[in-house]
């Protein structure tokens, strides 16, 4: 009897989390590096200050990615349920940024308690875009917590829920949209309309992954010493306050999460903003930074746990 597509997704899930968990992200030749460059190189001629000519790179970038991705789920399936699981395990993975981001803020801890200011501030770049020289030990700290929590959603909850609603173009899809959005959709002279197109595509494919990272934040809270209650108060209260509809959900419920205050004076490359506050208690410290990397990776779990079974329930319901 014929496996049902589906399971072969709910698979490729499962295993595509365990190796990120393993194998976190390849040092070398990371397709989404890759995607980055090629995304670079475009831009150069399809640049132009306007919001057409940001739907257009948008659409052609993301455009690409999905038909490829959709020729290759077809090939896949010509292998049967073997060959559609090793497409959606391996998409997955690629996707998938979870373990190299708690990797980050564990190491971050590390140098901070070390005394180590210099070689925390290298790190930062890896996790946000904000000036690293402009920050002292609560900045830092502050700031790896703010990102761990937004990209929580962004680099596991995120791809697990795309992987689910579509398989591997989804989860692709999802992938190459992100990364847009993290070059071009900046709040700059030269990216306030270029990027248009593709923050606010960010924001409609974030919608339900942010809320399903807060929903588990809130029931993940124990885990890291914290209160459901706090966690679900955070979020409902100061998370419409944020100026991002996802990041807002992700950052206050992890707030909450963590009896931590964030927000505050930001400053990016770009220039400087002044963030709504999340949350009740102290700013963060040093030892917070290790309790949202914890947080963050029992999130990934759920999410993982979460995206599999909907899948099977939903196969479950098909005729």
């Amino acid at each position: 009897m014929t496996r049902p597509r589906i399971s072969a997704r709910a698979a490729g899930i499962a295993l595509g989390y365990v190796a990120d968990r393993v194998f976190a992200d390849p040092r070398r030749g990371h397709p989404v590096a890759g995607f980055g460059r090629a995304a670079a190189a475009l831009e150069r001629t399809t640049y132009r200050d306007s919001r057409a000519a940001g739907a257009c790179h948008t659409a052609l970038l993301v455009g690409g990615v999905v038909g490829g991705a959709v020729v290759a789920s077809r090939a896949a399936r010509r292998l049967g349920w073997v060959g559609e699981t090793a497409l959606v395990a391996a998409a997955t993975w690629t996707a998938l940024g979870g373990t190299s981001l708690a990797r980050v803020g564990n190491e971050m801890a590390d140098r901070l308690g070390a005394d180590d200011l210099t070689g925390a501030r290298e790190l930062v770049p890896s996790l946000c875009g904000r000036d690293p020289n402009s920050l002292d030990e609560a900045g830092i700290a502050r700031a790896t917590v703010e990102s761990i929590a937004e990209n929580t959603s962004d680099a596991t909850v995120g791809p697990l829920v795309w992987a689910a609603i579509a398989g591997a173009p989804g989860v692709l899809g999802y992938r190459a949209v992100n990364t847009l959005d993290a070059m071009i959709g900046y709040r700059s002279p030269r990216y306030l309309r270029f990027g248009w197109a593709a923050a606010r595509l960010d924001d409609v494919v974030n919608l339900a992954p942010a809320r399903l990272t807060g929903l588990l934040a809130v029931a993940s809270a124990p885990a890291v010493g914290g209160s459901p209650a706090a966690s679900a108060r955070a979020w409902r209260r100061d998370a419409s306050a944020h100026p991002s509809p996802n990041a807002g959900v992700a950052e206050a419920s992890m707030a909450g999460a963590l009896g931590v205050r964030l927000g505050g004076r930001t400053e990016y490359a770009h220039g400087v903003e002044e963030r709504p506050t999340l949350g009740d208690g102290p700013s963060p410290r040093v030892g917070d930074i290790a309790r949202v990397a914890r947080l963050s990776e029992v999130v990934q779990a759920g999410a993982a746990v979460t995206a599999a079974l909907c899948v099977v329930l939903a196969q479950r319901r098909l005729p």
